[in-house]
């Protein structure tokens, strides 16, 4: 199964639509996990014309997202792996500041991940997708796979092209790549 991952769109203030590389990369995926900050449902529609939607809120959808399908922190079940999607990941030892090499940094050790994971999501995960920070990142922890698309319209707070990232899943594997949209370079 191939998944298109995205977070941080900041639609309509960074533009009317994804970029439209963001299609070119998602053409042919089975499904599009969106990990917060969309604001409106315009964003979901537009994604939707390219494969099935799933999508979690950001920290702002009470004052700013009107997209209303969407729900906080959700759980996508697909080929054998639970995936937990949440935009802002919270580590009670980390924070907010879950950042490529932080985990591996701040992390105490004897803290267990997978535990803490299933108080946010409510039973165990084996993948996290989170956005919020902007920063793209890959990272596996005590067998959690971490995946951050970044943002494909703002990096490093920024409005410029960004990134996403695809997850290819088999029953027995789980593997993700983070996709440059400005060479569309893997």
């Amino acid at each position: 199964m191939k998944i298109g991952l995205i977070s941080d769109t900041h639609i309509p203030s960074m533009g009317k639509e994804p970029p439209p590389e963001v299609a070119r990369i998602f053409e042919g995926v089975d499904l599009i996990l969106h990990a917060g900050d969309i604001y409106t449902d315009d964003c979901i529609k537009w994604l939707e014309r390219i494969a099935p939607v799933e999508a979690t809120t950001s920290w702002a959808s009470s004052t700013r997202e009107a997209a209303p399908r969407v729900n906080n922190p959700i759980i996508v079940e697909a080929v054998g792996h639970s995936i937990g999607l949440v935009h802002q990941l919270f580590l009670k030892r980390l924070a907010d500041d879950v950042m490529p090499g932080v985990i591996a940094k701040r992390l105490p050790p004897g803290e267990s991940i997978p535990r803490e994971l299933e108080e946010i999501f409510g039973k165990p995960v084996d993948i996290v997708v989170f956005g919020y920070t902007h920063d793209a990142m890959i990272e596996t922890h005590q067998g959690v796979l971490f995946v951050n698309p970044g943002s494909p319209t703002m990096v490093k707070q920024v409005r410029k092209i960004g990134t996403v990232a695809i997850l290819e899943l088999t029953p027995e594997s789980q593997e993700a790549r983070i996709i440059q949209l400005t060479t569309l370079e893997e």
